[in-house]
């Protein structure tokens, strides 16, 4: 439960106090995952980030840059924003929690059901903390940590990309989300959330450079999904297979149309 609610009015006060507090500490940015099921916190210390200017959206050299602060609402808002990117901003079906959530809040979340971290991937994101570090998000999702996320950079936002939500409803819980992207050097990009405990990217298919039916086959053989409310091992690979063939021929028809 938290009992201390902290505000730094800079990036080194929040990693001075992170230092300070270490593991009984939490980063507090919208607020809609530490306060709701499965995401409550049990920390007892909780530092916010809304002083520390990073609500900002931002173009450098063609390259999307954004601060981990900006909520989905405004990011959805703004122009110019990769057509996959806001798509996917609209699987979160409420303008309520688009208003509340952050882009750095839904990635540290790392949800099993996250709708955004699949287009992220796909997209080829690039994290950067407060220390100035860089990594992918790729990278990241093998050995998440608890440290300030400070920005999102998408280097080749415009690269032809498509994403799809499955669910039963708008508001319903996703049986899965998929991205599949595909890079001016031909080089594509799979990547699925809901079918393991975090979102992945599948490599392995990626390389065979497959398309239809062997597409289908090669990502069902290539989740381990489970059995749960939002459907049954089966139908969670063949419908994973379908889709992920799907986007790539929507990716393949939008590389033709940019050329």
């Amino acid at each position: 439960m938290i009992e201390h609610f902290l505000r730094p009015d800079s990036v080194e006060q929040a990693l001075e106090l992170k230092q300070r507090y270490q593991n009984e500490a939490v980063w507090f940015a919208g607020g809609s995952k530490l306060n709701s099921a499965p995401g409550r916190s049990e920390k007892r210390v909780a530092i916010s980030l809304e002083r520390l200017s990073l609500d900002w959206i931002d173009w450098d050299n063609d390259c999307l840059r954004i601060g981990a602060m900006t909520t989905l609402q405004t990011l959805r808002d703004s122009h110019h924003l990769p057509p996959a990117l806001y798509e996917a901003l609209g699987f979160v079906y409420s303008r309520h929690l688009r208003n509340q959530s952050t882009l750095g809040g839904e990635i540290a979340a790392i949800e099993e059901e996250s709708v955004l971290l699949p287009v992220l991937l796909a997209l080829d994101a690039v994290l950067v903390f407060g220390d100035g570090e860089a990594l992918h998000l790729e990278n990241y999702l093998q050995q998440p940590d608890d440290r300030l996320l400070t920005e999102i950079i998408i280097k080749d936002p415009y690269r032809a990309c498509s994403t799809r939500k499955i669910s039963r409803s708008q508001a319903g819980l996703a049986v899965l989300t998929a991205a599949v992207a595909i890079d001016d050097h031909n080089q594509v990009r799979i990547a699925l959330d809901g079918v393991a405990e975090r979102p992945l990217r599948l490599r392995d298919v990626e390389a065979q450079r497959l398309e239809g039916e062997q597409l289908e086959a090669a990502v069902s053989a290539a989740i381990f999904p489970r059995d749960d409310v939002r459907g049954s091992v089966a139908y969670k690979r063949y419908i994973a297979g379908v889709v992920v063939a799907d986007l790539y021929a929507d990716c393949q028809q939008k590389g033709e149309e940019i050329q």
